[in-house]
């Protein structure tokens, strides 16, 4: 293994608000601790989360590097100890608490999974945050199964192109909302039953007409807002929903009264906080369940537009114009 640099090439937030607080630098390389891997970076992916932490608004948790970035690809050049030899040398995607925008970068060994079989770096990296989230929050927190309804808001994001495929794929009928006939479109090609475009038709009616007037079985909010209330009509009895972001606010007026009479769970979650043992947990979910879909060919994350890793405000830019089809990438 050829010797390694004594510093990395990295983003920081130079700082908070709007994607211009995003500067190219460089700082020491981190050296890898107990149970932790070091990364050559190939590839690493945009998430909204990254925006959310750029604004000011999302602090790492206590112990993780203030550089964004939630998910790398690339080639593991040093272990620390209580790491298992084997992994030096190999590609593997990982998740992470902060790090990825970057060309070397820091991992939890439990928390590296292997390409899947044909897989580049790119496509690798755009797989880690956001599968994590949609496995946890649809299909453990959330129960989805075969046969049953579900409904994603913001349908054509990198998280919303990952749950209609996932759930698509585990047997579940599929409804995604998106804001153009584009998108809408985008939706339906993934494998969406129908698309429904928000600023044209009330989606709530819309799933009242597509399932029968019986409502979804699982809902997943990235909105928030008075999106809460209306969802709860379009859920059936016994529904749950699960919130993982609030877009259009984190508060709201809420009538418990129809919760109640449907017989509704409501329930989220934030992945990046969570202890490295749960996280594990997830993996190793991921490694038995959709693994296989990716190795076959079934899934595969859709990469909108890739930038340099020196332009990640471009990137940034680009996110919160929410114009992206899939996820949006870093490359060193």
């Amino acid at each position: 293994m050829p010797a390694l640099p004594e510093t990395v090439t990295c983003i920081e937030i130079k700082e908070f608000g709007g994607p211009e607080g995003l500067v190219p630098t460089t700082r020491p390389m981190p050296v890898p601790g107990a149970g932790e891997v070091l990364i050559r970076v190939a590839a690493a992916g945009v998430n909204r989360p990254d925006v959310v932490q750029r604004q000011g608004n999302y602090a790492p948790p206590p112990g993780a590097t203030d550089i964004p970035g939630l998910e790398v690809a690339g080639e593991v050049v040093a272990l620390g100890p209580e790491v298992d030899a084997a992994l030096l040398g190999t590609q593997v995607c990982a998740l992470l608490s902060g790090g990825g925008y970057a060309d070397y970068a820091l991992a939890k060994a439990s928390l590296c999974l292997p390409f899947p079989k044909g897989f580049d770096a790119l496509h690798a990296a755009a797989i880690p945050e956001t599968f994590f989230t949609v496995w946890h929050n649809v299909f453990e927190r959330g129960a989805l199964k075969a046969g049953e309804t579900f409904l994603i808001h913001g349908g054509t994001g990198g998280i919303g192109s990952t749950a209609i495929q996932l759930a698509k794929a585990m047997g579940a009928r599929v409804f995604a909302t998106a804001g153009s006939a584009e998108k809408v479109a985008a939706c339906e090609k993934l494998g969406a039953e129908r698309g429904i475009n928000y600023r044209e038709e009330d989606y709530v009616e819309a799933i009242k007409e597509a399932t029968g007037g019986k409502g979804v079985n699982v809902i997943l909010d990235v909105v928030g807002g008075d999106y809460l209330n209306r969802d709860v009509k379009a859920m059936a009895p016994s529904g749950r929903h699960v919130s993982i972001a609030f877009q259009q606010g984190a508060k709201v007026e809420f009538n418990f009264m129809p919760m109640m009479l449907k017989r509704l769970t409501f329930t989220g979650s934030v992945l990046r906080s969570q202890p490295t043992e749960e996280k594990a947990r997830i993996a190793r979910g991921l490694k038995e369940h959709v693994w296989p879909l990716l190795d076959d060919g079934t899934l595969k994350p859709v990469v909108y537009k890739t930038f340099p890793l020196a332009e990640a405000a471009a990137a940034h830019q680009l996110m919160e114009s929410s114009q992206h089809i899939g996820k949006i990438m870093l490359v060193p």
